[in-house]
C-alpha cells in the first residue's frame, strides 16, 4: 500500500512541476493566433487579404491538382488574385479554432486547427458549391503564419463551377 501511495505522490508531485507560465504562454499564444485567423479568413472572404499576417518565409502546402509540392506568400498572392477575378466566397459557419500541437512532442504549441465549409460561387455563371476543408497554421513568435496546409477536394470542386 505505502508504494501504491508513493507513486501516486511521485505522480502527482511530476505533473505540478510543469511550468503553469508554459501552458498560460501557449493558451495566450493560441488565443492571439485564433483572432489572426479570424481576421485572415474574414479578409479572404472580403477579397483583402491581410499579407502582413504571414512570416516573409511562409511555406503554403494544400490539395491542388498540378501546383507544386509548396507554395510561397507571392504564389499564393498570384492564385488568391486570379481566384478573387472568377469566385466569391462565403463561410458557411462560425469557425470553431482548435489548439493544435506539435508533431513531434504531442505538446499544445499555440497553432491552430480547424474544419469547416466554405461555399464558392462563380461570379459569371452563379453556379455554388459547397467545400469541406482541413486547415492548420503554425505560427512565429511575432505571431506571424509560417506554415500553412489545407486538405480538401479543392480542384474538384472548383472544375465543377464552370
Amino acid at each position: 500500500m505505502k508504494k501504491i501511495l508513493c507513486s501516486i505522490l511521485l505522480c502527482v508531485f511530476i505533473f505540478s512541476c510543469d511550468s503553469p507560465d508554459d501552458a498560460s504562454s501557449t493558451n495566450q499564444s493560441f488565443e492571439e493566433n485564433s483572432k489572426t485567423m479570424q481576421a485572415l479568413l474574414d479578409s479572404y472572404a472580403n477579397e483583402n487579404v491581410d499579407y502582413s499576417r504571414f512570416a516573409d518565409n511562409v511555406v503554403f502546402k494544400g490539395t491542388v491538382f498540378g501546383s507544386p509540392d509548396s507554395l510561397k506568400l507571392d504564389q499564393i498572392k498570384a492564385i488568391h488574385k486570379d481566384f478573387f477575378e472568377k469566385y466569391d466566397v462565403k463561410h458557411m459557419a462560425p469557425f470553431n479554432f482548435l489548439q493544435g500541437v506539435n508533431p513531434e512532442t504531442g505538446e499544445s504549441d499555440g497553432s491552430v486547427r480547424f474544419y469547416y465549409d466554405m461555399q464558392v460561387t462563380n461570379s459569371s455563371n452563379g453556379k455554388s458549391v459547397v467545400v469541406p476543408i482541413y486547415e492548420s497554421f503554425d505560427f512565429d513568435q511575432e505571431g506571424k503564419a509560417i506554415y500553412v496546409q489545407w486538405y480538401c477536394d479543392w480542384t474538384a470542386s472548383i472544375s465543377s463551377l464552370d
